[in-house]
């Protein structure tokens, strides 16, 4: 069972030290990193085939531009969005209802959200620059790209897994695809939304008391 203080934890150290974000952001996205996952997919001869169809997926997005901010922004609004659904039932109580000003007195969503965005978007341009000053490391780009897929493609196998509402719905965009690059800042919410859909209301607004006492400290 899920520990709830510690998911509360992680939220409330989101909201009340966003400078964090960033570091959780480019921490995942290191190159030895997206080494190990390029190794593993080279030896995973048993889930290849599956892989295709994602792989050919993912080429699709990549030509539609699914890396630009606007995009990034939405899939992150999406988690966000879902994790607020659950906020503002129809109960309505106090515990809601404090939890919901204190968030927006800390910080909006809207702001976590954009930090977030351009978070990912520095890694990924601090990337992509460092290979195109340096033609001798294009075959390493290459392979680091090579990675990068590979880990998408199980980051959103194992999302799909670990919380199915939250998967479908990055899925109706290919935003799944994109989940790895945000993965370490997003993951305390999506773990309170997988709560909330498996152990009901109760245990949720377990997680609510507990984050509500952590901003009001």
């Amino acid at each position: 069972m899920t520990d709830t203080d510690d998911i509360a934890d992680r939220i409330a150290e989101i909201i009340l030290s966003p400078e964090t974000i960033t570091g959780l952001v480019h921490g995942v996205l290191t190159v030895p990193l997206d080494f190990g996952y390029l190794v593993y997919g080279v030896f995973d001869t048993d889930s290849r085939y599956k892989h295709e169809t994602t792989r050919i997926r993912m080429a699709d997005a990549i030509k539609n531009d699914i890396l630009n901010y606007e995009n990034i922004i939405n899939a992150v609004s999406m988690i966000f969005n879902s994790f607020n659904k659950y906020l503002s039932e129809s109960e309505q109580d106090k515990v809601y209802r404090n939890v919901i000003a204190s968030i927006i007195g800390r910080m909006g969503t809207n702001t976590i959200i954009s930090i977030i965005a351009a978070a990912v978007l520095e890694r990924v341009s601090f990337i992509t620059a460092t290979f195109k000053s340096r033609p001798i490391a294009a075959l390493t780009g290459v392979l680091l790209i090579g990675g990068m897929m590979e880990r998408s493609i199980r980051t959103s196998e194992r999302l799909e897994q670990q919380s199915p509402d939250v998967y479908k719905t990055l899925r109706l965009r290919n935003y799944d695809l994109l989940y790895f690059l945000f993965e370490a800042s997003t993951q305390p919410f999506v773990d309170a939304i997988q709560v909330r859909v498996t152990q009901g209301a109760p245990a949720f607004r377990k997680i609510m008391e507990k984050l509500r006492i952590k901003l009001d400290a």
